[in-house]
């Protein structure tokens, strides 16, 4: 069985320490996480293609994601839904992040049962 991992906020980091060790989760998503938080030692461990979504009002969030996105050695996207804070509480803003996540789990999912779309 292949596994796909979800996290948000600080839940980002746990699901990407996880990856790090378990071979069967084969993708990664993180919607306003920490990833950061999983340490340089298991992000560049982690295989699993990885996608990070973070709101585009959400600065310090931003940034960390983008210093954890530079130590994952896999396949890899960084997604920033425009107007969105942290929590992504603006109209549409979470429907954005789920549209993303969707699409991700489906495609990497997929691509590691051998299942065609």
């Amino acid at each position: 069985m292949k596994i796909g991992c979800f996290g948000a906020s600080t839940g980002a980091a746990a699901a990407l320490q996880a990856a790090a060790k378990h071979p069967a989760i084969v993708a990664v998503v993180s919607r306003g996480g920490r990833p950061d938080l999983a340490g340089p030692q298991a992000l560049t461990l982690v295989r699993a293609p990885t996608l990070l979504i973070v709101g585009g009002d959400d600065d310090v969030v931003i940034d960390l994601n983008r210093q954890a996105y530079d130590l994952l050695r896999c396949e890899k996207e960084l997604e920033i839904v425009p107007g969105a804070t942290h929590l992504f509480e603006e109209p549409g803003t979470l429907e954005q992040a789920a549209e993303h996540a969707a699409k991700w789990f489906e495609a990497h999912l997929q691509k590691a049962t051998g299942n065609p779309k």
